[in-house]
């Protein structure tokens, strides 16, 4: 086989990265910092999804950007270094890298969550307990540090410790701290806040069910819902994690199941596409637990059904490894059947997959509300 040039190599990349923003050329900028929002994104040797995998870095990790090319963006991360694609990174120009802020002056700073997810815990170690999941951006007051962890005050008045590599520079406030307890409660009705995560159903050589029309490959569609999916709950507030992020990434089923319960998720959502011998379409919702996951299955197949295009077939008890095995409340999504024709053409369209993503988001929204 020929070597593959580097011109190639590009408008390859360009190809395989048509959820990207794409520029006329390779753009060379100063190095800025970004946060990994993928929950294991591989780095690659070149800007091309068949280039060689040589590391990966977890969800949180702040890298330094240094090169934009196509949608892939050439990072690194202590010993790591490569290419990755942009959408999984989010930009914090700026901000402070993954060294932990310095606090001279306690009583009288106040910090940004850095992180989609930090927790803050009842103590300064990963050992203590969780009080609540702090989503990006959050305004914190630093009211005291025990080496790399700060002691915070929330505006609801609520403290707690968290990590110090996920909080931006302090800067001077205005407010007291018996102006911040008396603010409204960091935690409002509805997505913000809310840790969602969502399993893109297969991946890698196991590519789930295969349309019998245009060969759609279920692994592709689960994977560019979820993304859509991810992008919209992200919009609305929500702090999402995904089981995968890359089209030959194929986690074990027990290893999704952990993202979900290390993350102390809200809602475990498992895209799917459905197949069957026989002539059905539609969507069709699948729990396990009455108590902890119908509720939610209820909530998103009602908005599911009104969907344009396609029928609802309701929701349905379904004995599957990740609903089981998951303290987490728990869905499986199968949003069409790729044996069936008239469904195959349609779920295969990004307006079909945008409009589901949309049915999700708000059925999550009757959910906790």
């Amino acid at each position: 086989m020929k070597k593959i040039t580097c011109k190639a190599a590009l408008i390859v990349a360009m190809l395989l990265s048509t959820s990207l923003p794409l520029s006329e050329h390779a753009s060379a900028a100063k190095a800025d910092t970004a946060i990994v929002l993928a929950t294991s994104l591989n780095v690659r040797s070149e800007p091309a999804q068949q280039a060689s995998i040589v590391g990966s870095l977890p969800y949180g990790t702040i890298v330094s950007v240094s090169t934009e090319s196509y949608g892939w963006a050439k990072i690194s991360a202590g010993k790591t270094a490569g290419w990755v694609a942009g959408h999984y990174l989010k930009n914090r120009s700026g901000l402070s890298n993954a060294t932990p802020t310095q606090v001279s002056n306690p009583g009288q700073k106040t910090g940004t969550v850095l992180a989609d997810a930090l927790r803050m815990r009842t103590g300064p170690g990963l050992d203590q307990g969780v009080i609540r999941v702090l989503p990006m951006s959050t305004s914190v007051e630093i009211i005291g540090q025990q080496n790399d962890w700060l002691r915070i005050r929330l505006t609801s008045g609520e403290t707690g410790w968290v990590s110090g590599t996920y909080i931006g520079k302090a800067q001077n406030i205005t407010s007291t701290p018996s102006q911040a307890s008396g603010s409204k409660s960091a935690g409002v009705p509805g997505l913000k806040g809310k840790l969602i995560v969502i399993d893109a159903g297969h991946g890698g050589s196991d590519v789930g069910a295969i349309g019998t029309k245009y060969g759609t490959l279920e692994k592709t569609i689960n994977l560019q819902t979820a993304t859509k999916l991810a992008q919209m709950l992200r919009q609305k507030g929500a702090v999402v994690v995904m089981t995968r992020t890359g089209n030959e990434d194929n986690p074990a089923l027990h290893d999704r199941v952990s993202v979900s319960e290390q993350k102390g998720a809200d809602a475990f959502i498992s895209i799917h596409y459905n197949s069957s011998p026989k002539k059905v379409n539609g969507t069709l919702t699948f729990f396990y637990s009455d108590q902890k996951d119908k509720p939610l299955a209820q909530a998103i197949e009602a908005r599911l059904g009104q969907v344009y295009g396609t029928k609802s077939n309701g929701i349905s008890f379904g004995n599957y490894h990740v609903l089981r095995e998951n303290d987490q409340p728990s869905v499986l999504l199968e949003l069409g059947f790729l044996t069936d024709a008239k469904d195959e053409a349609l779920v295969r369209t990004a307006d079909y997959q945008q409009r589901s993503a949309d049915a999700i988001v708000k059925g999550l929204s009757d959910y906790f509300r």
